[in-house]
């Protein structure tokens, strides 16, 4: 009989790239998931591995929207409160991606809905069933602290969840939130981000799920972290 662990993650966009490696390694030690992503037939399948492993409910559904993430809640009310919360989900933008010049304005607010306002309100939606000394891992990127050009629409936004992050985390002692940088991976966003480009010398996602993981079941203060420097400082 599997064994099940008594921990409970919500792990957004986790039917692809670093979502969904995350959600493995996680169901490997018997977390239980509650997962989504806005493709409904790649969550479905998503959800039928992990669940050869442990317990997962799977909700189909766009972060940015009230109504998902309330289904996103009652899961997790459901399931007796949250221990993780990772917030992963976000968007490129256009690709290729303008300079802030030529952004247009109503795709830029689209960008901070998604990658900005959505892991806040989802936090929101749960707060009242984080358990005790739960963890927020926001997903953040270098581009949130370097000014790359053409990166203006998804890095300022990354920049946003980053200070977001902090001040979260000044407000909320009782909580560990994490801004948590993966590094550059072979997923479909970074190849949306390299048009026509061979992204084939980057990471797979799996090699930054270490360090994912020492955040979530170490003793990290709440801070920014590089999610591979991690793994390589603990290995030192």
């Amino acid at each position: 009989m599997t064994e099940y662990s008594s921990r409970t993650a919500l792990i957004t966009g986790a039917s692809r790239g670093l979502g969904l490696a995350l959600s493995r390694r996680l169901a490997t030690e018997g977390w239980t998931l509650i997962i989504d992503a806005r493709g409904t037939e790649a969550l479905e399948s998503a959800r039928a591995e992990l669940a050869e492993l442990t317990r997962v409910v799977a909700i189909p559904g766009d972060v940015t929207d009230e109504e998902h993430r309330r289904a996103l809640a009652g899961a997790v009310h459901e399931a007796g409160g949250l221990d993780a919360l990772v917030n992963n989900a976000s968007i490129l933008g256009p690709s290729p991606q303008p300079e802030l010049l030529d952004y247009p304005l109503d795709v830029l607010e689209e960008v901070y809905r998604a990658n900005t306002v959505a892991p806040l309100a989802l936090v929101q939606a749960v707060g009242e069933d984080l358990k005790p000394g739960a963890r927020i891992l926001n997903v953040t990127s270098d581009a949130g602290v370097e000014p790359y050009p053409g990166w203006g629409g998804y890095g300022s936004s990354k920049a946003a969840l980053e200070h977001l992050s902090a001040i979260l985390a000044a407000e909320n002692p009782s909580l560990r939130v994490y801004r948590v940088d993966p590094g550059d991976m072979q997923t479909q966003m970074h190849r949306e981000a390299f048009p026509g480009e061979d992204i084939s010398d980057r990471p797979l996602p799996d090699e930054s799920v270490p360090g994912l993981l020492e955040l979530l079941t170490g003793d990290l203060p709440s801070g920014r972290y590089e999610a591979r420097a991690l793994v390589q400082t603990n290995k030192g």
